[in-house]
């Protein structure tokens, strides 16, 4: 599961290569496999079919040699002298003797012509030999009558007899590796029977199988219907037993083949058999059947590998070709992840990764119309909000000066009266700016110095007041109203419950972030807690901070709407000691000139 999951963290562009990479190296090793299997089986097809080609052409050649051998002891024994020898009531009279003389001429004369035969023998019923050997010292009667080949002619009753591979002591002293073909007279038409031998030389057996190559370690062996071994190439091996042949398997099966063993010791016998019992028997090796198998192995191997590499750097190229255009669609979404909505997709196709760029691109337009629609709304609001303010402070100071001038003129002191009407008047003139949300700071404090004014006489001098801001800052653009509400709020809260005279000092400087305008008094101060809450809390602080409901928050506002956060109001306040009041704005130059 671990490894899923780090699969999935893979790029699409790997995930697709090592999809590929896996499919095609197992597609290359399927094929790889199955192309050496189905050459190795269709070279040991091959070689098995050569196999059963060469072993029935031992066959052939064994079956013709032994026709042959038995048309000439056919032919001999239908010899007039031999059957007259053979009719002669006593073999060793003078008569016996010469037509064993000729006999024997003649069968020697066979045995020259025919270096494919060893020997020549007839052995009479009455007690008579005649061999192809004038002076061989010939065993006795006796002794030649038990051999095997004896036997089995006259058990075979007519037909030829043949033994497998055996050594025959005919001649004393002579022991001779031979095949031997025997077959008896018929004992009828004056004839008084007999056996007659042609031992056939086993080199001639062993040239014919010798021939056949069957792989490297292949050979060819003939098995007699006794189970003894007509040829076998490691004859001397078998007879003392260190290896064997599946005799009796190879005896009891019928033509074909047949698989034994295991491993590097497995072997094919292929099994034909004669006409007469003889079994001839191929065997291979399946390994040295395909005795190229390591040749075929690497070619296979070779081949692979090259399809293989092939196919893999077709899988990264194309891989790499279809997440091309994914890559610059997820480049082009982090720019519009970061706020970049200007930019768009370059189209190269029609197919999905085509169309989800098209839509793509759809998007990031439709999102930077709405965002500069939403842009729009919100400065149409601030504007709207900050006329609604401004709004909200006129009347507010207007409704506490006229109420002092109706006071004043109710206790009849008229020239009070004039000199705060006037005064209202210059304020109202110089609060007309044209229309502009921002004014000079001139123009503020010659309306806050209207304002105190119009107070001190109110107040009847409970205060005084002095303007310390350097005429370098004149020039300054602000909102309408920022002083008037923040020195009302120093009267009515600081200075008019004080027992003697208070100060008002309106101060203003530079700072590396702006401009700063301090509006300090010597009043009653605020509690810690109250300070912290008169920005956070409005409406309550404002309730209880201003007549109107308006002022310090409404100034805060205002400002924070026009500038941004970071700008707006600061209050430090002590019990007993005082307020300070520092209003914070970025330094805008007058382009416009100042308001009258």
């Amino acid at each position: 599961m671990r490894g899923v999951r780090l699969f999935q963290f893979q790029s699409i562009h790997t995930q697709i290569a090592l999809a590929f990479s896996a499919l095609i190296l197992c597609t290359t090793a399927i094929l790889s496999f199955t192309a050496y299997r189905l050459s190795a089986d269709a070279v040991t097809g091959t070689s098995l079919e050569y196999t059963k080609e060469l072993v029935r052409q031992v066959h052939t050649n064994i079956e013709t040699y032994i026709y042959n051998m038995e048309s000439i002891s056919a032919l001999a024994l239908s010899s007039g002298e031999l059957k007259r020898y053979a009719s002669l009531p006593r073999q060793d009279s003078e008569e016996g003797a010469e037509l064993g003389h000729r006999l024997s001429e003649y069968f020697r004369s066979v045995v020259t012509s025919r270096k494919d035969i060893a020997s020549l023998l007839f052995v009479g019923g009455q007690g008579g030999m005649v061999s192809d050997r004038a002076g061989g010292d010939l065993k006795l009667y006796s002794e030649v009558k038990e051999q095997e080949w004896y036997t089995d002619a006259r058990q075979a009753e007519g037909a030829a007899a043949i033994t497998s591979s055996h050594v025959q002591n005919l001649f004393r002293g002579e022991y001779r590796w031979v095949v031997s073909i025997s077959r008896t007279m018929p004992s009828g038409g004056g004839a008084g029977g007999g056996v007659l031998l042609v031992d056939l030389n086993y080199n001639v057996i062993d040239n014919l199988c010798k021939q056949i190559q069957l792989g490297r370690r292949g050979y060819v062996f003939i098995l007699a219907p006794s189970g003894d071994l007509v040829y076998h190439p490691q004859q001397q091996i078998l007879n003392t037993r260190l290896k064997t042949e599946r005799v009796q398997e190879i005896l009891a099966s019928t033509d074909g083949t047949l698989t034994f063993g295991s491993g590097s010791d497995r072997r094919i016998y292929t099994v034909s058999t004669t006409r007469f019992g003889w079994k001839i028997v191929g065997v291979v090796f399946p390994e040295d059947l395909a005795r190229n198998k390591r040749a075929m192995q690497g070619s296979a191997a070779f081949w692979g590998s090259l399809c293989l590499g092939i196919a893999l750097s077709i899988s990264v190229i194309l891989s790499f070709t279809l997440t091309r255009p994914i890559k610059a669609l997820e480049s082009h979404m982090k720019l519009a992840e970061k706020g970049n909505f200007g930019q768009r997709v370059e189209i190269e196709s029609t197919n999905e990764i085509g169309k989800l760029s098209r839509s793509f691109n759809v998007m990031i337009g439709r999102i930077q119309e709405l965002m500069e629609q939403i842009v729009q709304a919100q400065e149409k609001k601030r504007v709207s909000e900050l006329k609604a303010l401004q709004a909200q402070i006129k009347p507010h100071f207007l409704y506490n000066t006229l109420d002092s001038i109706i006071w004043m003129a109710e206790t009849g002191k008229m020239e009070d009266v004039v000199s705060m009407t006037s005064a209202l008047a210059k304020l109202l003139r110089s609060s007309i700016s044209k229309g502009e949300e921002l004014v000079p700071l001139t123009v503020e404090l010659e309306q806050i110095q209207s304002y105190l004014t119009i107070q001190q006489i109110r107040y009847r001098r409970k205060f005084t007041y002095t303007l310390e801001v350097p005429e370098c800052l004149h020039h300054v653009r602000l909102p309408k109203l920022v002083l008037q509400p923040i020195v009302e709020n120093a009267i009515y809260h600081g200075i008019k419950h004080k027992a003697e005279p208070g100060h008002i000092c309106i101060t203003g400087r530079r700072t590396p972030d702006g401009i700063e305008l301090t509006v300090s008094d010597d009043g009653v101060g605020m509690p810690e807690d109250r300070v912290r809450t008169i920005l956070n809390e409005p409406r309550r602080a404002a309730d209880s901070f201003t007549s109107s409901g308006v002022g310090v928050h409404n100034v805060n506002q205002r400002m924070e709407l026009t500038f941004g956060p970071g700008y707006g109001l600061h209050f430090v306040s002590e019990l007993e000691e005082g307020t300070a009041v520092t209003i914070r704005i970025p330094e805008l130059e007058d382009q416009g000139g100042t308001a009258g």
